[in-house]
């Protein structure tokens, strides 16, 4: 249970008390400051606490967004102002300063709630203050003030603001306007029924695994379910985020769940489509290792350039005010957020394919479609890099390196022969292009050479901190390229089995990297170092990868990258699950897909 503190003269006929009950708070009334202090500090520390004005009109969704939250330690709306329990000292620390003699905040403010705002920012607190558009939250001076108020209240629909902020303000063309218009009126009946996103991110994940399923039947009946299954997952994986936002049920187990669901979905998907084509006598393998190479280096691009602009002081260029422009006519709006086939598009276009054609055609297009966007979104944000002044911070570098993934080979290398000279991007390119060379040359030993190669080359490249205009292409230029090493070796092995355990084992290191980001992005750093030694780091599995292929014959190959991909499997998934789950792991984010 959480408690309100009500302070101020009681007004006749309000419902502010009731209000706050129904937001799940008991409510004390406090006679005056010396009294709020005394109840605040009477509170058990583990509950939220809130300051309300007795005299507050307003919306009870504008009273939700400023004191359930549970994203921010503090938050206050006019009238209002809350802290859980991480935030308590310094709303008692305020406490105690507006009962002291002189105060210390502005004595103009008539609600004590405010003055605590205001004491809590002069101590430096961060303080957040939801968006409430058209909602009013105020505290009348006066009866003439308060039927004003009141009349407002009266003009705008809650409940119909509430659904319309359960949407992401930005979102794909797909899904603003052939999902949204009614998953937010699922996500309010959900709500009703006391679901949690983190059950509706679960019925998603089922939903397209059974997806999955009738695609791997191979007839006509299974991929037309299949793809009426795929775009009901999708309509349910937005509906949990808005009903997290409806419902302000947010979590950090939920934004995980909700981004890592995602992707186990779409490749779980793709395999399921290339075991119908098997049983349709198609090997399309191959094809659907490469949608997922594809796919999960379009997002390391994004990831790499997100953090490496993150900070970045003097942050502006022609392209990205040339891009502003664009943005501000409404029809390219649209148009430049479709080509680059984000996931409502996506989906969309599996599913149409795949109960409409075949699953070799449904590849084919995907990755055609998939390698424009990706085209066009790495080309513009090289050319934002290339014309923008910006100066990199350490902390950007940092996240560059521990997405690039080195392992001990690297770190070792770079110890023993550190790169002193050219670009950490130029030394990863040389190291690629050998290797890339040395998997075509068709002599048997020549890829572990390579491989050799290109460990050295990831060794010296991240002997500097990546802070060059384009060193953010580091990460993804090695995601591709240990990503396309097994994907060649599996194709060239030309035995049964091969090319579906080069996509388990994919899978299995696309999962980590995934997971990388998820902790970078919640400022709680990169993987444990021993997780990253454990799994040899993406240089070491690179030239593990070639030395069995060299070593082996095709089938026993084979089993080397299935006991390989289970044992990756087990570890980082069994430690993101440690780590997720525990007191450590960061804030919660609510965010979308990138592309």
């Amino acid at each position: 249970m959480s408690t309100a503190i009500l302070t101020g003269q009681p007004v006749p006929g309000s419902s502010i008390e009731g209000d706050l009950r129904s937001l799940g708070f008991d409510v004390l009334i406090a006679a005056d400051a010396a009294d709020a202090e005394r109840l605040v500090a009477e509170a058990p520390c583990e509950q939220r606490i809130a300051l309300v004005d007795a005299r507050f009109v307003g919306h009870l969704h504008a009273l939700r967004l400023g004191l359930t939250d549970p994203r921010f330690s503090l938050a206050a709306v006019p009238g209002a102002v809350t802290a859980q329990p991480d935030g308590r000292v310094p709303l008692t620390r305020a406490l105690a300063r507006e009962n002291s003699a002189g105060g210390g905040t502005a004595v103009a403010v008539d609600s004590l709630p405010d003055r605590i705002v205001t004491a809590l920012a002069e101590d430096g607190a961060e303080v957040h203050r939801p968006e409430l558009g058209s909602l009013v939250a105020a505290v009348p001076a006066d009866p003439q003030a308060r039927n004003e108020a009141r009349q407002a209240v009266a003009e705008v629909d809650d409940e119909a603001v509430r659904l319309k902020s359960a949407v992401k303000s930005r979102d794909g063309f797909f899904t603003t306007f052939f999902i949204s218009p009614y998953s937010r009126y699922i996500a309010r009946w959900c709500a009703r029924r006391g679901l949690t996103p983190n059950q509706v991110t679960t019925a998603s994940l089922i939903t397209a695994l059974i997806a999955a399923a009738s695609a791997a039947t191979g007839t006509r009946g299974g991929f037309v379910a299949a793809g009426v299954l795929l775009i009901a997952s999708f309509v349910l994986d937005c509906t949990d985020g808005q009903l997290a936002r409806y419902s302000l049920q947010y979590s950090t187990l939920g934004a995980w769940l909700d981004a890592t669901f995602d992707r186990a979905k779409e490749y779980a998907y793709y395999a399921g489509l290339a075991l119908g084509a098997a049983r349709g006598g198609d090997d399309v393998w191959a094809l659907a290792l490469g949608a997922m190479i594809l796919q999960t280096c379009r997002h390391v691009v994004d990831f790499s350039f997100n953090e490496a602009n993150h900070d970045a002081t003097a942050n502006t260029s022609p392209t990205a005010a040339l891009s502003g422009r664009l943005d501000s006519v409404g029809w390219t709006v649209w148009v430049r957020r479709m080509i680059v086939l984000p996931i409502g598009e996506r989906w969309a276009m599996i599913a149409v394919l795949t109960a409409a054609t075949t699953p070799r055609i449904t590849f084919y297009l995907l990755l055609i479609g998939c390698a424009f966007a990706a085209t066009y979104t790495t080309a513009g944000r090289v050319l934002r890099s290339l014309t923008r002044k910006a100066q990199r911070t350490d902390r950007a570098a940092g996240a560059l390196a521990d997405l690039a993934d080195n392992g001990p080979l690297g770190s070792f290398v770079a110890r023993v022969n550190p790169g002193r000279f050219g670009s950490p991007l130029v030394i990863a390119l040389a190291g690629t292009a050998v290797l890339a060379v040395s998997l075509f040359s068709g002599v048997t030993w020549a890829p572990v050479v390579g491989a050799f190669v290109y460990t050295v080359a990831a060794g010296q490249a991240l002997y500097r901190p990546l802070k060059g205009a384009l060193d953010w292409l580091v990460p993804p230029l090695f995601r591709a390229a240990e990503y396309g090493t097994v994907l060649i070796l599996a194709a060239k092995a030309d035995v049964n089995g091969a090319l579906p355990a080069a996509f388990g084992l994919v899978a299995a290191v696309a999962y980590h990297h995934y997971d990388t980001v998820y902790r970078i992005r919640g400022n709680a750093g990169a993987p444990p170092a021993w997780l990253v030694r454990a799994v040899g780091g993406q240089e070491g599995r690179t030239l593990l990868v070639t030395v069995l292929a060299a070593a082996l014959t095709a089938a026993q190959f084979t089993v080397a990258l299935t006991v390989l991909a289970v044992a990756v499997a087990l570890v980082v998934v069994l430690e993101s699950i440690r780590f997720w789950v525990s007191a450590g792991a960061p804030a919660v984010h609510d965010e979308g897909e990138p592309a």
